[in-house]
């Protein structure tokens, strides 16, 4: 496995397993057998409700825990938010069973950010968190966070895969020492993408699926990822993507594929403000 080294020296598996959308009844196994396939990186959230889970997979696998990468993330918080901030930690860290996680991220860039990102400062200060970023933060959005706090995020975690490629944030994020990671690198099939033209004539040419060439697209790019599967032959296919490499033509013809636009949700929407910033977990 590759690695990429965060803006504090911490090194991050290029690519990792996400639990996002796998029932809790369901994430034990899915990460025992991810463990299998050979991942150590693995990425929870408080919202997801399967961080016990994923804990007791990783604690009972016999794995040192030196040698896992564990992120879970923190949902929006009510006032006051330091102090809520870090009872929501360590609610997180008591469901997964450990003594601190390798990145905590604020999942989403609203309520009280700059009480947030201070509480989360503290728990980086305290080695509790060894690296804290964000996930989905626009660049101005982030920027704003790194040019008025002490300690830049580490990652932004956001929507990124071949129709919606990021290349400026990235670029942007890189100025500034902030590692990208992706969300839905696989669209979530939308858009035809594991049927599309270009990356099956790509795909074809390595006798490697769709799959793999998106994950090896964004290897080359710089860019982490945490695909998901439930099926142990996926996990395995998607880990298997560093015996080959994307000439620059090929690099190029995905680059075509870009639309720009989110698949998903427009964090700019005020609607969508709205119901995020509303929404609120349970213990």
């Amino acid at each position: 496995m590759r690695h990429v080294t965060l803006n504090n020296g911490v090194e991050m598996p290029v690519i990792g397993f996400g639990v996002f959308q796998i029932p809790a009844e369901e994430t034990e196994k899915a990460v025992t057998d991810a463990l299998a396939a050979g991942y150590r990186q693995f990425d929870t959230a408080a919202a997801y409700q399967n961080e016990e889970a994923v804990g007791l997979a990783l604690n009972s696998s016999g794995i040192p825990r030196e040698e896992l990468f564990v992120t879970t993330k923190l949902w929006v918080q009510d006032a006051p938010a330091e102090a809520n901030t870090k009872q929501a930690f360590e609610t997180s860290l008591a469901k997964l069973g450990m003594d601190y996680v390798d990145l905590y991220l604020m999942h989403q860039p609203f309520g009280d950010v700059y009480g947030q990102w201070r509480a989360m400062e503290q728990l980086n200060r305290e080695g509790r968190a060894r690296a804290i970023g964000v996930a989905n933060f626009y660049p101005d959005r982030i920027l704003d966070l790194i040019l008025n706090n002490e300690i830049t995020p580490a990652v932004n975690q956001i929507e990124a895969h071949p129709f919606f490629q990021r290349t400026a944030d990235q670029e942007l994020m890189a100025e500034h020492g902030v590692q990208i990671q992706a969300w839905g690198g696989f669209a979530q099939g939308k858009n035809g993408l594991f049927t599309n033209p270009v990356l099956s004539e790509i795909a074809q040419a390595y006798g490697k699926s769709v799959g793999q060439v998106v994950l090896r697209w964004a290897v080359q790019r710089g860019v982490v990822s945490i695909p998901k599967s439930v099926r142990p032959e996926r996990m395995a296919e998607n880990i298997d993507v560093f015996d080959f490499e994307l000439t620059g033509d090929q690099m190029a013809a995905i680059a075509t594929l870009d639309g720009g636009a989110s698949l998903f949700f427009d964090h700019h929407d005020p609607a969508m403000v709205q119901w995020l910033s509303a929404r609120r977990l349970n213990g």
